[in-house]
């Protein structure tokens, strides 16, 4: 599909996307992947060839962070990546029709045998697993799967046994390297829509809500809270469209940077809301402990501490 004179923008599909992406929460994994295949949106980045719509990755980057206002229970970035990632194999195109569903275990090497921090493995029909840099997609049916509902019950992360599994693909060392940088900035693009979707709840909450006859969002201190938590949330999102662009060189930029600070105040931005609800921010009407959950198992998936670290080595490198 053709961009030229910028004709077509990442908004242009925030109405059809979100249409799409509400619909898909209500079913099944099988039944989320049909909706969101007919609509185009897990082929969006990926290749026509592959009957994907081949646009740029700032489209998926917008459809990432919908996903994240409305906590779509799909591993959709994962799908996304994956479709993109494989361009020209039989994969992509059931990846894009979504006649497959594909995870990514984020930790682990099927040189440890083990692999974990897979998003909706138990459901899906396929798993990603590094190996000695590059990738191998492996048949879900063939691995040992066991759940590990530490950080969320609902949708628990996985453990996975690799002995005796099948391969299905394999990712070579530059294109699971590329991988890894988009998912970078597609799950910060999906934690900062966690965010902003609570910064909305939060400030009509607050709005209606009333203490001695005015509403608490007439309250300084209140009114200081929310315009930090939209700082916040404007700021990652101008880093993370920083980040997606060329640098001065024309060479990609580092994403590890924008992705941590997205997680970071993503989670900063959600503890807050929870406390300016009050105890309904512990309540299934008003389910913000559900956005924390999903923000803690990608801080988990890719170590954030660790990219931090990796961040200021870089920095002092430099120097």
């Amino acid at each position: 599909m053709s961009t030229e004179d910028d004709t077509l923008r990442p908004e242009d599909f925030a109405d059809a996307a979100l249409a799409a992406i509400t619909d898909a929460a209500g079913h099944d994994i099988a039944g989320a992947a049909g909706l969101l295949a007919e609509a185009g949106l897990l082929g969006i980045s990926a290749a026509e060839d592959d009957g994907g719509l081949g646009l740029g990755l700032e489209f998926a980057l917008s459809l990432a962070a919908i996903a994240g206002r409305e906590n779509l229970g799909f591993p959709f970035v994962e799908q996304m990546l994956l479709a993109r990632a494989f361009a020209g194999t039989p994969q992509a195109a059931a990846l894009i029709a979504g006649e497959l569903v594909a995870t990514i275990a984020w930790q682990g090497d099927v040189g440890l045998g083990l692999a974990s921090q897979a998003p909706f493995a138990g459901v899906c029909g396929a798993v990603l697993v590094a190996r000695d840099g590059e990738a191998v997609l492996f048949e879900r049916e063939s691995l040992q799967v066991s759940e590990d509902p530490a950080l969320d019950p609902e949708r628990p992360q996985s453990w996975l046994g690799l002995a005796g599994a099948r391969e299905i693909a394999v990712l070579d060392t530059e294109g699971f390297a590329a991988l890894r940088r988009e998912a970078r900035l597609l799950q910060g693009a999906y934690v900062t829509g966690l965010a902003e979707a609570a910064l909305e709840t939060t400030a009509a909450y607050l709005e209606t809500r009333t203490q001695f006859g005015r509403p608490l969002s007439a309250k300084q201190a209140v009114r200081h809270s929310l315009a930090r938590m939209k700082l916040l949330v404007e700021k990652n999102k101008a880093a993370l469209a920083r980040a997606l662009a060329a640098d001065e060189f024309g060479a990609a930029r580092d994403a590890r940077a924008a992705f941590v600070t997205a997680a970071a105040d993503a989670g900063f931005v959600l503890e807050r809301a929870i406390h300016l609800h009050g105890a309904m921010g512990f309540t299934w009407e008003v389910p913000l402990h559900r956005a924390l959950r999903a923000v803690r198992k990608i801080d988990a998936a890719f170590d954030t501490p660790a990219a931090l670290r990796g961040l200021g080595k870089t920095f002092i490198d430099a120097a």
